[in-house]
This record gives C-alpha cells, sequence and structure tokens, in this order.
C-alpha cells in the first residue's frame, strides 16, 4: 500500500501516436511538448502538441526526409528557443519552430545515426558558449558551436588502431564558469569516458560492463556533482563526481532496479537528489540519492577519495507493455512529466509530493 506521503506517479493524458517515438521535450517556458520519430515511410516527424487541460491538441507536423532520433533546446535562448535535433543519417540540424521548413543551422555532422544530443549554454543555465554535444554509432562524440559553419569545436575518436565503438549516450556537465566544461559518453561495450573540453583530454574512464544506454549529471552548470549511468542489464551506477582520486577514480554505488534495459535517467530540475529511469519493461521508477555524513576520506597514501552514498526507490509504475524510451521533466512546472514508448504512446505525467520529500 501506498504511504500518504510517497509520491504517485498519475498518468494525466496518453496520445496515441501513427508513427514510432524516439525522444519527447517539453517547450521551455510552456505547456508545449515535442515528439521526434519516424513515420513508416521512414520519413521523420516533429509533432507539436500544447496542453489543454487533460487532453493535447496537436498544433503541427512537420515531416522531414530522415528518421529524428533525439533533441535538445539547451544551446538555445529563452527567447529563440531552436530545438536542435540528430536524425539517422548523423545530420545534425538547428530548427525554428515557428518557421520550420529550413534549418536555421545544418550540418552532416556524422557518417551514421546520431543517437544521442545534448545542448549547453542556452535557456540562461550555465556559463560559457551555447554548444550542442552528439555522439554516434560512427564512434565519435563531437561538441558543436551554432555560431560556426561545419567544423566541430572539438572532436572526440577513437586513437588510430583502437576499435570504434557505438556511442549511445552523451551529457555536459561541470559548465560553472566560462572556461570549464565536460562531455560524458557512453558507449555498446560498458565504456564511459569523460572529455575535458578546457584541456581537450581524457579526464576518467570506466567501463560498467554492460551498453551504456544514458548517462546525466544532476546538474550541467554546477561543479560537477552527480553522474548517473545506465544500462543494458537494468542497473544504473550513480558517481560521485566531486572528489577524483588518482587511480580509483570516482567513488558509485550501482542498484539493480529491474531485468530489463534501463532506456533513460532524467534529474528532476528543481531537485538534483531526485531521478527517474524509464525501462524496458515498460515501467518508471523515481529514485533519491541520499549523500554519505562525509562525501570524501583520505587512502593509506593520504589521497582524498570519494564516498559513495546510497540510492532509495521513491516510486515505481509501469504504464506501458513496450519500453519507454524517451523521457524529459518539465523545466518550468514541477513533477510535470512526459516519456514515449514504443506502444506508439506519448504521455503526460504528474508526479506528487515531490516537494515533500
Amino acid at each position: 500500500a501506498a504511504s500518504p506521503e510517497r509520491p504517485q506517479v498519475v498518468s494525466h493524458v496518453q496520445q496515441a501516436l501513427s508513427y514510432t517515438v524516439f525522444d519527447c521535450k517539453w517547450v521551455p517556458r510552456s505547456a508545449r511538448l515535442l515528439c521526434l520519430g519516424s513515420a513508416a515511410r521512414g520519413t521523420g516527424l516533429v509533432q507539436l502538441y500544447e496542453l489543454h487541460g487533460a487532453r493535447l491538441e496537436l498544433l503541427r507536423e512537420i515531416e522531414k526526409p530522415k528518421p529524428i532520433k533525439c533533441g535538445t533546446f539547451g544551446a538555445t535562448s529563452l527567447q529563440q528557443r531552436y530545438l536542435a535535433t540528430g536524425d539517422f543519417d548523423g545530420n545534425l540540424n538547428i530548427w525554428n519552430l515557428e518557421a520550420p521548413e529550413i534549418p536555421v543551422y545544418s550540418v552532416k555532422g556524422h557518417k551514421e545515426i546520431i543517437n544521442s544530443i545534448d545542448g549547453v549554454g542556452g535557456l540562461g543555465i550555465g556559463e560559457g558558449a551555447p554548444e550542442i554535444v552528439t555522439g554516434s554509432r560512427d564512434g565519435t562524440v563531437k561538441v558543436w558551436d551554432p555560431r560556426q559553419n561545419d567544423t566541430p569545436v572539438a572532436n572526440m575518436e577513437p586513437v588510430q588502431g583502437e576499435s570504434k565503438r557505438d556511442c549511445w549516450t552523451v551529457a555536459f556537465g561541470n559548465a560553472y564558469n566560462q572556461e570549464e566544461r565536460v562531455v560524458c559518453a557512453g558507449y555498446d561495450n560498458g565504456d564511459i569516458k569523460l572529455f575535458d573540453l578546457k584541456t581537450m583530454s581524457l579526464r576518467w574512464e570506466t567501463n560498467i560492463k554492460n551498453g551504456v544506454c544514458s548517462v546525466e549529471f544532476d546538474r550541467k552548470d554546477i561543479n560537477m556533482n552527480k553522474l548517473v549511468a545506465t544500462s543494458l542489464e537494468g542497473k544504473f551506477h550513480v558517481f560521485d563526481m566531486r572528489t577524483q582520486h588518482p587511480t580509483k577514480g570516482f567513488a558509485s554505488v550501482s542498484e539493480k532496479a529491474q531485468k530489463s534495459t534501463i532506456w533513460q535517467v532524467r534529474h528532476l530540475p528543481q531537485n538534483r537528489d531526485i531521478f527517474m529511469t524509464s525501462g524496458g519493461s515498460g515501467s518508471l521508477h523515481l529514485w533519491k540519492y541520499e549523500y554519505p555524513a562525509q562525501r570524501s576520506k583520505k587512502d593509506s597514501e593520504g589521497s582524498e577519495m570519494g564516498v559513495a552514498g546510497s540510492v532509495s526507490l521513491l516510486q515505481n509504475v509501469t504504464l506501458s507493455t513496450q519500453p519507454i524510451s524517451s523521457l524529459d521533466w518539465s523545466p518550468d512546472k514541477k513533477g510535470l512529466c512526459v516519456c514515449g514508448a514504443f506502444d506508439q504512446t506519448v504521455r503526460v505525467l504528474i508526479v506528487t509530493k515531490l516537494n515533500k520529500i
């Protein structure tokens, strides 16, 4: 039985779609959301919906030549709210949703599908230039400044002789001033790599033994604090990113959430210690991270090492018979969430009692 203080995950609106949805995003400062995906005939679709009480009204449908895998508003201003997308053909496009016929920026970013995209420096969040990072099946991770044409400002690719791995997920972090910025990338073989964009070097790497489906920092615009990585085998790992030990790296705690793939992790924008994971079994799990009494300690050599905290399950709910592949919290309304699943349904959810935790 649910205790009165536990948050509840309530399905508010369900909208059936006639296509496969790969990503869904709230439009900042609005009651609107976007669904991005692939039509049956192999074209790309962007649908813009507005939430009216308990129903979604379709405002606009935009068809594009190639299926669209992922999108972000993270590198745009609140005034423009331009959407950056990655498609199946390796194209990075930026769209003005008011005039979506021709992209305002377009580059053939990768040789193969762009699996993941993230933006930073926009929406009044964080310091530094507006940048977009893309991760692709071609094994490369590239950072783009939309104010510069055609060439990425950073390109992280396998060194000569190293086999290329399918990059499934990318995320920005550590953008707390004009100079600092990192990109975290997760790969199909379980590799997690942390690239420091200030020094243009690989800062840290580890392997979680299973394909990395999603990585996210709890906040992009603060001194690195926590990173969550989810995997194919139903496990996720929370790394404490405050203290990097010279040989052991970052302390972490792992949790087996379910038997199936954890497709995505998204932190609650209004509370960085609460996050939601979405699963291959059509379920959502809401978690809270508890910090340890002390976040670091000295090892026998006198080097600082991190101490991992613990994770507790606040709530879980099964919504679909198919995987929930995308998830996005509203940046403006606490507890409002949208998710897209492979049952060709987009759902708007309300998570209650988040201010009581």
